[in-house]
């Protein structure tokens, strides 16, 4: 009876103070959490391709083309069996944690526990934002790369924690200085938050850097979590490591994965966390909650794309390359220096001093009709940048070019 009279007099309060007006029905959790960039993005670029308008998009990462054409076929065959249809479990069948071992061991060298030390995902975004409200409880401090993939950010805040902002500076190949945390940060901190090859400045890094992050976690003992969406998207014989090679790393250590990115999967929402069995542990409690598993056809079609010839992949990849060097040679001819990347789907491109990411997007969007992010989407540290993505063919990526120059040299 008492809880019920709390209830009655919030419920009171609440329509009081609403009396007359609308109705408030926003959580306090809303209060800092912006609408996503791309969402408006998306809303003004439909509105110029109905005003008849041509844009090319090489904004956001979602792959253009298609999965091998056997990845398909394993989905539409495993569609028509009759008992595909019902819930799956939160874990999916067995042959879905081999195949997820059995690419770690293949591409990694890294041994997986199929009990203990997977749990499939619908998507790796998912399991991101799930497991810091699985770990994080209001007061927290997490560590988060900056520039980086504003769901880290989004996620913390959702779960009461408190960010702290690692910068990722280009002097530094956009790694971040672990002894430049104050100490009485790092005790504090819960989470650290990694992503190599990153997005969204393509950035890559080696196993003696990880190795570095796990003394940094053992010693002020912080669970570090690897977003490794990007891992097998490479370029000139680039090999990306996990950090599950790392010695020691499955003490300490969360690695999300993705066929998103991989596997030209995207839409398909197929993702991995890996290692660390406690956190591991946490994060599936939560998701019983908030999920009831992926649909069975999807989880066959994905243990497919793990376990057959994964060739395709390297000519994709030159796919990719090709674009990459298209856009490089593109903006070094207005003037325009990036880096080439050796991964990821991206080309980070600095600006000149005189103009803001925003107002560079903006520009570009409106005079050239080619839609770019501004780096500032990512975090402070990305003002002066623009991400630009290899998601689009070469004919369309090289005509965005060619808007790019003749916009900058009128």
């Amino acid at each position: 009876m008492f809880m019920l009279a709390k209830i009655m007099g919030l419920r009171r309060t609440v329509q009081d103070h609403n009396k007359g007006g609308a109705m408030d029905i926003t959580s306090r959790r809303l209060e800092n959490l912006s609408p996503l960039f791309f969402a408006s993005l998306n809303e003004r670029i439909v509105a110029k391709q109905a005003s008849g308008l041509d844009v090319i998009r090489l904004d956001v990462g979602s792959p253009d083309v298609p999965p091998d054409p056997a990845i398909v076929a394993a989905l539409l065959q495993s569609a028509q069996e009759p008992d595909r249809h019902g819930y799956s479990t939160h874990k999916g069948p067995p042959r879905l944690m081999e195949a997820w071992a059995q690419l770690y061991r293949r591409e990694f060298g890294v041994e997986l526990d199929t009990q203990n030390e997977i749990v499939p995902l619908l998507g790796s975004k998912e399991g991101i934002f799930h497991l810091l409200l699985a770990l994080i409880d209001p007061g927290d401090v997490v560590l988060i790369p900056d520039p980086g993939y504003p769901t880290y950010t989004h996620g913390t805040t959702i779960a009461g924690g408190l960010p702290y902002f690692m910068p990722l500076l280009p002097e530094r190949d956009f790694l971040p200085k672990l002894t430049d945390i104050p100490a009485e940060i790092a005790r504090k901190a819960k989470i650290m938050w990694l992503n190599y090859p990153n997005n969204p400045t393509a950035a890559t890094t080696s196993l003696e850097f990880f190795t570095q992050v796990m003394d940094f976690a053992n010693h002020y003992d912080v669970l570090v979590c690897h977003d490794a969406a990007y891992s097998l998207v490479t370029y000139d014989g680039h090999q990306a490591a996990s950090i599950l090679q790392a010695p020691g790393a499955k003490k300490r250590a969360v690695e999300f994965n993705s066929l998103s990115k991989s596997h030209n999967m995207a839409g398909w929402r197929v993702g991995v966390a890996v290692g660390n069995a406690e956190a591991l542990r946490h994060l599936l409690t939560i998701k019983t909650h908030a999920d009831s598993g992926h649909f069975l056809p999807v989880l066959d079609a994905a243990v497919l794309a793990m376990t057959a010839d994964q060739g395709w992949l390297h000519e994709r990849n030159l796919v990719y390359q090709q674009r990459r060097d298209i856009i490089v040679s593109g903006l070094r001819q207005v003037g325009l220096i990036a880096s080439k990347p050796k991964a990821s789907l991206y080309v980070w491109c600095p600006l000149p001093r005189d103009w803001t990411s925003v107002a560079f997007a903006e520009a570009v969007l409106e005079n050239a009709n080619v839609s770019l992010t501004p780096g500032v989407v990512f975090g402070k540290m990305g003002e002066g940048f623009v991400r630009i993505s290899l998601t689009n063919s070469a004919e369309r990526t090289q005509e965005a070019m060619q808007r790019l120059k003749e916009w900058m040299n009128a």
